[in-house]
């Protein structure tokens, strides 16, 4: 059987790194569309075998030369996504304007699917720039497609995540921490990996017209992210509630001061909303999408070694009473 042409956006990020190992693994053929080849063309190689991975540099908003490139092609997936704007990468141009773009191009040239992946709870978050753009993308490609799949995530973490990673370089720098909303917003962290199953399965399953919620097993606050992730590194630190006006001015220097803002006033804003199921759509579980779903702090226990004081020669303190 010829093996499926799978065209995927966001491919040199974290998901989209695993998921081209995955799907090549499985004899599915992989077109990697990038921005720029020669930054991320050498991380994309190394993600299959020769033959089994093509790598096209095309900028976002060029639609004549992503035209093209969806003749004989599948299924489309498309991964690209932004926490914080930047000249033309605004949120309505990616979340919305070009997944409607991908979609209108899908319908045209027949493809079997159209997997989109959106964000976990942003009905509610309706005063965030981020959030909106993301119902409207979901909206339009509800519109426009018949063969649709939008998957909203929760966090999704992995030991190249910007996440877990960050905060653990934070937290062992620094003997303060500041939490906001007192740290109770909620978050249900769905590991890289399960991502990855997930989106095959539809594949295989051929699954169409549907919005699935993506969740890991747990329910965990941002307060016991933290204290997982210190327990972990084995530290001990102050984690500080931040009154609202203070973490509306550090997002305000951070926005001015930095390329990549550690926070931004939307961040802020998006964190007043737990990133829970809706009750709207099924999820992974109800369907069965995965064969089993990986813990929490199991996995960062695997990675974290790099942030305790040994670093992969510390040794830890087994409790054995």
């Amino acid at each position: 059987m010829k093996p499926k042409e799978i065209l995927v956006f966001g491919a040199s990020g974290q998901l989209g790194r695993h998921l081209l190992r995955k799907l090549a693994k499985n004899n599915f053929r992989v077109t990697a569309v990038t921005r720029n080849i020669h930054k991320k063309g050498y991380i994309l190689k190394s993600q299959a075998n020769a033959g089994w991975i093509e790598i096209i540099e095309i900028e976002t908003f060029d639609y004549e030369k992503l035209n093209n490139i969806f003749q004989n092609k599948n299924i489309c997936i498309n991964l690209v996504g932004i926490l914080n704007e930047k000249h033309r990468h605004s949120f309505d141009n990616i979340h919305y304007l070009f997944p409607k773009k991908l979609a209108e191009l899908s319908k045209k040239n027949n493809l079997d699917q159209f997997i989109h992946v959106s964000a976990l709870g942003v009905e509610d978050a309706i005063d965030s720039k981020y959030a909106s753009s993301k119902i409207k993308g979901e909206n339009a490609i509800k519109n426009i497609s018949e063969n649709y799949v939008i998957l909203k995530p929760s966090l999704i973490y992995s030991v190249d995540d910007k996440f877990t990673t960050m905060l653990m370089s934070m937290i062992k720098i620094f003997p303060i921490f500041p939490i906001y909303y007192e740290g109770k917003t909620a978050f249900y962290p769905i590991h890289v990996s399960d991502m990855c199953e997930i989106i095959e399965n539809i594949i295989l399953k051929n699954l169409k017209k549907i919005s699935i919620e993506c969740i890991g097993p747990e329910k965990i606050t941002f307060k016991e992210i933290l204290n997982k992730l210190l327990k972990s590194i084995e530290l001990k630190r102050f984690l500080i509630p931040t009154p609202l006006f203070i973490a509306k001015g550090f997002a305000s220097f951070f926005e001015t001061t930095m390329k990549k803002p550690l926070l931004t006033k939307d961040q802020l804003t998006l964190l007043k909303y737990d990133n829970s199921p809706s009750g709207k759509y099924k999820t992974n579980l109800d369907l069965n999408l995965n064969s089993s779903l990986k813990i929490f702090h199991e996995e960062v226990s695997k990675y974290s070694y790099m942030w305790k004081a040994g670093g992969e020669f510390s040794k830890t303190k087994v409790n054995k009473s």
